[in-house]
């Protein structure tokens, strides 16, 4: 199992630590370290603190992704899903939130805002070449496999 260090800012003391709900669980969950209450109108964006700073192993990424139930719900998630955190990154990690929803959305401390995935990555060397080799689908775009179940 992976470790991954974790400071705490003053603003997320008496949280508890993000953790697994469970055994089964891809991601831990992420906290709204607020004071108080945020208001997050329709088609506003923010960005939650939750009050830590993570040491990612180098190799790694934390995927920081919308909650299931928050979008189904009230239609709230990432704009930029899935966030990355990355493993030199030592600020404070942020949840980017945005409310696509028709009402407002409070957000409470302690509150379970997004999670967050671990996932490995690899840097690729870029090789400039005048000619790429030819597949099946060449340059075939959005739909080109065929039609979706809404176009019959």
């Amino acid at each position: 199992m992976m470790r991954i260090g974790i400071k705490r800012l003053p603003h997320s003391e008496g949280l508890p630590l993000p953790q697994y709900m469970t055994a089964g669980s891809s991601g831990i969950d992420l906290l709204a370290a607020v004071q108080g209450e945020v208001v997050l109108r329709p088609g506003e964006i923010q960005a939650i603190p939750t009050g830590l700073i993570m040491a990612i192993p180098t190799g790694f990424e934390g995927q920081v992704r919308p909650r299931s139930g928050l979008a189904l719900r009230y239609g709230i998630s990432l704009p930029n899903a899935p966030g990355t955190v990355d493993s030199d990154y030592r600020g404070e990690v942020k949840v980017i939130l945005i409310n696509l929803g028709k009402e407002d959305f409070v957000i409470q401390r302690g509150d379970r805002i997004a999670q967050m995935v671990f996932c490995h990555v690899e840097q690729a060397q870029l090789n400039e070449l005048t000619e790429l080799e030819c597949t099946d689908r060449n340059d075939g775009g959005f739909g080109h496999t065929g039609h979706s179940v809404q176009d019959g």
